[in-house]
This record gives C-alpha cells, structure tokens and sequence, in this order.
C-alpha cells in the first residue's frame, strides 16, 4: 500500500486527498492518505471572510465547503492541530511540532501561504498588537467581527493595503457604520492599469473612504497595548483598528534545507501534474502558477488555481493523467458601500507585461453600458482592451463598472486561453437582450476598436 501524506487540510490538500482516493479505487490500487493540518479548520471560503465581516453571511459554517468529520467519514486519517517542522526526503518522513514522525510514499505540500504582518504591526514576542490583525483564516473572521461589534459604529478602521482584500474590507467596515482610511504604497487595486485605477480610487472615495496613494507605513501610534494610530512617511491618523492586508507568503519554510527547490520567495513549481522533485507533490497557495499567456511563472495566490491543481495532482499520484495547464491571469472582486457599486475584473497581462514580454502592445479603453440604455438595469462600463500589434492577439482585458459587468470578462479569458485574436473576440457569439447587454456588446465593441486601430 502507497501511504500519501499531504500537508495541508484546504483547498489544494483536501482536493488532491479526495482525487487520489477515487483514481485509486478506480484504478485498483491501493493508497493510504493522512492529511496534517496545523489549524482548526478545513476546506473553508477564505474569499468569503470579507462578505461574513460585512454581513452578507450569517454563519461561519456557511464558507466551509466540507467539515473534518465529512473528511474522516471518507476515508482520510485527519489530524488537526498538527504542524509539520521538518521534512527528510531521502528517509522519506516528516516530523511535526511535537516531535512526532510520519513516514511517507509520496508527500503533497498543500500548506497555503500566511497573510504577511509586518514588523511594525508586532509586539517584541513576535505577535500583533491589540486592535492590529490580518484577514486570512475563519478565525480571522470571528476575531474582527467582535472588534468591530466591540468599538461600535462610529469607530476608525484603517486598513494598509489597497488590493482585493483591503478593498473588501473597506466595504464590510464602511457597512458595519465604521470610519474607514485605506492606505497603499501605490494606488487602489495597483494590479489594474493606472486609468481603471483611478475608477475604482474614485468609488472609494465617493463612498467615503479616505484614501492615501503613496503612503508607506513607518509605525503606530500605541496606548499601552492597544494601537491609537497609524504613521506612514507623510502623516499619521487616529484608529481603533488595524487591517493589514499587504499580501501572503508561501509557508514553505519547513523545505528549506532538502533537495525540493524554492524560488526566491519561498515559492514550490510544480509541472502540470504537481510534480516537484521525486516523491514530492505540491499545489495551492505555496505554489507559483504558470501564465499561458507569456510562458511566465507568477505568483497568485486563489482558490480557483489550488481546486484545479489539487485535483490534477491527486489524480496523477494515484496513476490518472488530469493536469493543470496555467492560467490566464483571471481575477475579479466588488465594492459596494456607501452609495457606490463597483465591480472589477481583469485577465491577462499589464502592459508592463507585455512590454517585458516584448511584444508591441496597442491598447484602448471603451466606455459604455451594461444593458440598453432604455434599460433601467443599464449601468456604466469602462473597458481597457489590450492586443497584440504584429500578431492582433488578444493579451488583456480590465473592466470597472456596474451591476453585470465583472463578469463579462470570462468571455475574454476564454479567448486568451485559446491564444485569440482581438478579432475573436469582437466577433464570437454572445447572449443579447436589453436587460443584459447592447445588440454589440460592449466588449465586443472595445475589442473592435481595438482591432480597428491595429
């Protein structure tokens, strides 16, 4: 019998474990999975914690996808609370933080990557300040709902970090009756291009976020324990309550030392199958994915990219062929608070990207509606349509605008997941009716110009 131990109990782990359990009996092998997870929960919507801060979901319960008892019903030998501190690849083991060690076939590393707090935010024992946090795990989620219940309405919020996750915690604080202050060291969503940017800065600000571009974080401002402020190089602001959002790291750091290799920053690479060095496997937050776009390996970290290479792996353990062939840079999120209603997406490249790529970029933003403009569900849309010069291939798309437009932009990854042109997609068969689109969709009729300037 195969004994498969995998690190990790979230997205990534617990797809791989159920995949490799039902290619196994399919294919008559026989495989025995334990699954270590350092903390209390698994299989949970951390993309949900926002929208549970804001209301929009009544019970925790409800972003768990499958409980550990689901897991241990299917066969899985579960054990939380269980961190793993060092593996040995040539004797085939891992040991965990209470020195307990667990041999292994075949090892998949699923353990995510941990919101980053930086040493401003830490007290000298290395943990957060009162009132400072992260929002990452369900009990992230519990521990800010009781702050936020606990300053009570009228309370200041600043949250550092303008990308998707500070952006949506802006929104569930601005609903919740807090004041809010978002500071970034660059610009609102800097994944956007500065024109789409600027559109969201100006819903934030619209709804009454005070926003600071440019503002790097030098300190707070403490009363005891408990923060009363935040300093960045160009001011400092009173505060109840700190979100830090600034990104995450892959927790990889139990690696270093063996023969499986890392990128600079703590980062696994595995092939399609989640292959990374003989008897290790690896998928999820802890890994960099490959962009089809450009043949470029980024890091992006999302739950689509570790369901997808989860299964993938845990089919090709067990003897199947799935594989996870990249991505095309997909992303999406909204904001939706104090009167303003805003939802963003993109695919593809930056032009930064494609300049890099050397590739010669035209580029154009469209405006228009989301429906008939006799429609009463019509919104405004703006969209950034990016293509290729000598080849007319599509190579990205950003859209900021109303109800209904976000998702629009699956119809363009589709298209750059087929490495189609601007034209492909100014001329493919999309749904029409006035309450949901314009007899040429505005897409389509951003990518048409597009085609036309070229």
């Amino acid at each position: 019998m195969t004994r498969v131990l995998v690190v990790g109990a979230d997205a990534a782990g617990m797809s791989a474990a159920h995949q490799a359990l039902r290619t196994a009996r399919k294919n008559g092998r026989e495989l025995s999975v334990t699954v270590l997870e350092r903390g209390h929960h698994t299989s949970y919507s951390a993309c949900g914690i926002p929208y549970w801060m804001a209301g929009d979901v009544d019970d925790p319960g409800d972003l768990v996808a499958r409980s550990a008892h689901e897991h241990l019903a299917s066969g899985l030998d579960l054990r939380m609370g269980t961190e793993v501190v060092a593996v040995d690849t040539a004797a085939r083991t891992a040991t965990v933080a209470n020195g307990e060690v667990f041999a292994y076939d075949e090892l998949v590393v699923a353990t995510g990557a941990p919101a980053v707090l930086p040493d401003w935010a830490l007290r000298p024992d290395g943990t957060a300040y009162a009132g400072v946090g992260t929002v990452k795990t369900l009990d992230d989620g519990g521990a800010w709902l009781e702050r936020f219940e606990e300053a009570g309405p009228g309370a200041h919020v600043v949250v550092v970090g303008a990308g998707y996750v500070g952006v949506e915690v802006a929104e569930a604080a601005l609903r919740r009756g807090l004041g809010v202050t978002v500071l970034t060291r660059t610009r609102g969503m800097g994944m956007l291009e500065d024109e789409m940017s600027d559109l969201v800065n100006q819903a934030l600000v619209d709804a009454g976020v005070e926003l600071v571009l440019g503002a790097e974080v030098t300190g707070l401002e403490l009363d005891g324990d408990r923060v009363t402020g935040v300093r960045w190089d160009g001011g400092t602001r009173d505060a109840d309550l700190v979100v830090v959002s600034v990104g995450v790291r892959p927790a990889t750091d139990f690696l270093r030392g063996t023969d499986v290799p890392l990128t600079e920053g703590g980062a696994l690479r595995p092939d399609p199958h989640g292959r990374v060095a003989d008897g290790v496997w690896a998928a999820g937050d802890c890994c960099e994915v490959r962009r089809r776009i450009d043949d470029a390996w980024v890091f992006r970290p999302l739950g689509t990219h570790a369901n997808k290479h989860g299964r993938a792996l845990g089919d090709s353990l067990a003897g199947g062929s799935l594989s996870f062939e990249g991505m095309t840079d997909t992303s999406i999120t909204r904001f939706a608070a104090g009167g303003q209603y805003v939802e963003i997406a993109r695919t593809g490249l930056s032009r930064k990207d494609a300049e890099a790529a050397g590739l010669d970029p035209v580029v154009l933003v469209t405006e228009g509606s989301t429906a008939s403009g006799y429609m009463p569900e019509a919104d405004p849309v703006a969209i950034w349509v990016m293509a290729d010069r000598a080849t007319r291939r599509l190579l990205g798309v950003q859209l900021v605008g109303g109800r209904g437009a976000g998702k629009r932009v699956d119809a363009a990854a589709a298209v750059l997941w087929h490495g189609g042109t601007v034209d492909d997609l100014a001329w493919m068969d999309l749904a029409y009716a006035p309450p949901f689109a314009t007899a040429w969709d505005v897409l389509q009729v951003a990518a048409r110009r597009v085609a036309e300037r070229i």
